[in-house]
């Protein structure tokens, strides 16, 4: 038996997973990993919204673009995709396929940078950030939530049976 089905086996036998604690994992990861990459494109400049913008009502604007202020960013979006990863888990866990994660990302973004963002005076209006801010936020947050959405989706349904059989020896 290769360690892959015995790996799979013994998930098999331990239960079912609980909800709570893989949305607070999967959020850890999906914070981390999405908010370095927007660091990565506030670094490259392929985005002006600096990475601590979630901080904005809490804290002065010298403080986020200060290095601590960038990793604080960075912390409180780790909140936010746990935050985000909770609903997304008890509202749309057994949807399949990874749509309803994609426009999840999609609304997300809607809220954050159209309806309130602006007001809270977390960033700019759109007209005002440009196009090159405005593309690379929309795909980030449509990957992000593609990367919360799938893996829940994999993790709660049947996905897992659509994935070929491993050939026996």
């Amino acid at each position: 038996m290769t360690t892959q089905a015995a790996a799979y086996r013994e998930k098999s036998q331990r239960g079912p997973t609980n909800p709570l604690a893989f949305a607070l994992e999967l959020g850890f990861f999906a914070g981390l990993i999405w908010g370095a990459i927007h660091w990565v494109f506030y670094i490259f400049h392929f985005t002006k919204v600096i990475p601590g913008y979630l901080g904005e009502p809490f804290f002065k604007h010298s403080f986020l673009k200060s290095g601590s202020g960038q990793l604080t960013g960075l912390l409180l979006f780790i909140v936010l995709s746990a935050v985000a990863s909770m609903i997304y888990v008890f509202l749309f866990r057994k949807m399949k396929g990874p749509w309803p994660g994609i426009l999840y990302g999609i609304v997300w973004w809607c809220i954050i940078f159209v309806i309130a963002g602006p007001p809270l005076h977390m960033l700019k209006p759109l007209r005002q950030l440009g196009w090159n801010s405005i593309v690379s936020e929309f795909c980030l947050f449509l990957l992000w939530g593609l990367f919360i959405g799938y893996t829940i989706t994999v993790e709660f349904t049947e996905e897992r049976k659509r994935e070929p059989k491993q050939a026996k020896a």
